[in-house]
């Protein structure tokens, strides 16, 4: 199976090239700028058709989330016209398109975990933009997975992960918001779904649960109780610590609104796939361990 992936720099990109290295009957490529350019439609159709790929995952995309409230013309022509685009090109070469997207799609406003079927209410650009994604890919190719996941971190790229071992290098104490909830998700188990499901949909052309799930880290915490566990597993590893104090959201402003509640429930992914993340803290724990002791070292002692 040959599956392309957009986007090379990108947290998810990064895994499935990994994951896939020494798989048997799987060759993954991931293509991007400046061959494939979301932010330059006209670019996309032809880059994917040139792979011949047999199956797709959209994975890059405008992740700055602030910056998009300055830039919203950018933010939708990468996350929506863009994706759509994706998605156009794998249903001209007749392919699945496995499409990422958020939990930013909602307000927060829930008191249990979101599931597929609420109703979406984006408080910003990014979010509104994702969700305009979401409906352009769905347009384009009938054969769709669009899965949302949420606070995303790994060994690669920028992420929450990376600036609290920063942070925590330099400071002895950082101010973390308390009042925001949601799963952690490793993108190295999104990866590892990502496989999971492709190899079901490649092996069952008659396959007819396209749609949209939710994907995330088994668990919830909030923004400081990320922070914490990250730092104490980074104690326990003679790495960085320093000590996490509660904030409230209205003592961090920010250009752009986060939902309060962003809880994700991946119970549908689950029964369709039979595949469930680990736990957050324990694939936290493999990410901390892995950027503090190398990654060399880490299979050695997994």
């Amino acid at each position: 199976m040959r599956l392309v992936v957009t986007g090379r720099e990108g947290q998810v990109a990064a895994s499935l090239l990994e994951a896939g290295q020494g798989r048997a009957g799987l060759e993954i490529i991931a293509i991007g700028r400046p061959e494939l350019d979301l932010a330059r439609p006209d670019t996309v159709i032809d880059a994917i058709v040139a792979a011949q790929p047999d199956m797709v995952v959209s994975a890059a995309a405008y992740t700055a989330v602030d910056q998009a409230e300055d830039e919203p013309d950018l933010a939708f022509a990468v996350n929506a016209t863009g994706a759509g685009k994706v998605a156009q090109a794998a249903a001209r070469l007749g392919v699945p398109v496995i499409h990422l997207s958020t939990d930013y799609v909602f307000d927060g406003s829930k008191d249990s975990a979101y599931v597929e079927t609420d109703a979406t209410a984006p408080l910003g650009v990014y979010g509104a933009s994702k969700l305009a994604g979401e409906q352009a890919v769905a347009a384009a190719n009938p054969r769709h997975l669009i899965l949302r996941t949420a606070w995303v971190y790994s060994p690669f790229g920028r992420n929450f992960v990376k600036t609290m071992l920063r942070l925590a290098a330099d400071r002895d104490e950082i101010a973390v918001v308390a009042d925001q909830w949601g799963n952690p998700t490793s993108a190295l188990d999104i990866a590892d779904a990502i496989l999971h499901a492709a190899a079901m949909l490649h092996g069952d052309k008659r396959f007819g649960a396209f749609g949209i799930y939710h994907l995330v880290g088994t668990g919830e915490t909030n923004w400081s109780g990320f922070a914490r566990h990250i730092l104490d597993t980074s104690q326990a590893f003679d790495g960085p610590w320093a000590r996490v104090r509660d904030i409230a959201t209205m003592d961090y402003p920010t250009k752009a609104r986060r939902p309060a509640s962003s809880r994700l429930s991946s119970a549908k992914f689950a029964s369709t796939f039979g595949w469930t993340a680990p736990e957050w803290r324990q694939s936290t724990e493999k990410v901390v361990r892995r950027l503090l002791i190398g990654g060399t070292r880490l299979a050695v002692t997994a």
